[in-house]
């Protein structure tokens, strides 16, 4: 039976998200926006796209969520994006206003969903999602991790002229300045970073990819990332549906892994029909420890602020 998936918010990462996965071909799509008229139409047009693509999907657009009820997974990319100056913890009160409302909707028409958090301040709006939504913590999951670690595998791979898929690594923490590019495992054709890349080549893409998002934010003014973050969401989707038990990097409530309780960060999580079907611990040493620990307490002073 096909699956039925819900996207919240119609803008770039929504309304790609929901081409993606239109062209998966293995769920419905619906696509949720306050903006009338939007939704209705991409969707549309996404669904136009069927017979030439080859898939099936239904596709429709809505500005209401009776049409989102028994979803199996719903996809919170709604929000107010980032603009040139503005760090991704400025959007909190904002976004926190909107995701509160988005998810209460959903949870009463999908009780049984699991939910993707795309919207920023990431880690945050996922910890808020999982408080109101009164999930268990498996059914509540952040996409950053694979974003972030798409980007540093990018710059690695275009540095050595050699296929992305050569490239391994993993970006742990919060999806904000205090990411960590995990540059001790990271291995290109299997062999570890450090012995085929200078070290100051390598702290130059360190840096780039914790600033990568403003970045592109700084190139488009007008709006942000869209089309890396929506395949990284569709990979977590993919996990998810075909039960792939995938090892990604996702924000994960983390409940005494790496000796961080309450508070959503980073961390390779196997992926299945359940969400998160476990939290993988990574043997990290002191360094990354601290960073690690660092980058826990930056999410932890958005909860207070939020108040939750």
């Amino acid at each position: 039976m096909r699956k039925k998936i819900t996207v919240v918010g119609a803008g770039n990462v929504g309304a790609t998200c929901a081409q993606r996965l239109a062209e998966r071909d293995y769920a419905d799509i619906v696509l949720v926006d306050i903006i009338e008229g939007m939704p209705q139409g991409k969707a549309l047009d996404i669904l136009q796209s069927g017979p030439v693509l080859g898939y099936d999907s239904n596709v429709i657009g809505t500005n209401g969520y009776e049409e989102t009820e028994g979803s199996d997974i719903a996809i919170i990319t709604s929000g107010v994006p980032r603009k040139p100056g503005m760090s991704r913890d400025d959007l909190v009160l904002t976004n926190m206003k909107i995701v509160q409302g988005v998810t209460e909707e959903l949870v009463k028409r999908s009780p049984n969903c699991i939910i993707i958090v795309v919207a920023n301040p990431l880690d945050a709006m996922a910890q808020l999602a999982l408080k109101v939504s009164g999930f268990p913590r498996n059914r509540v999951i952040g996409m950053s991790g694979i974003l972030d670690t798409a980007r540093f595998r990018t710059f690695v791979a275009q540095e050595l002229k050699v296929s992305v898929e050569d490239v391994a690594a993993y970006v742990l923490g919060g999806h904000g300045d205090t990411m960590i590019p995990l540059i001790r495992m990271a291995t290109v054709g299997g062999l570890p970073l450090t012995e085929v890349m200078h070290a100051d080549t390598i702290s130059k893409i360190e840096e780039r990819t914790v600033k990568g998002g403003g970045e592109i934010v700084a190139l488009l003014k007008t709006g942000s990332a869209f089309y890396a973050p929506s395949a990284g969401t569709v990979q977590m989707v993919d996990a998810i549906v075909l039960d792939k038990k995938q090892i990604l990097p996702c924000a994960a409530y983390l409940e005494g892994e790496y000796g961080i309780n309450g508070v959503f960060v980073g961390v390779p999580t196997k992926l299945g029909e359940n969400g998160i079907e476990e939290i993988i611990e990574i043997k990290l040493n002191s360094e990354e420890q601290a960073a690690l620990d660092k980058s826990a307490d930056a999410v932890r002073e958005l909860i207070e602020i939020m108040k939750i």
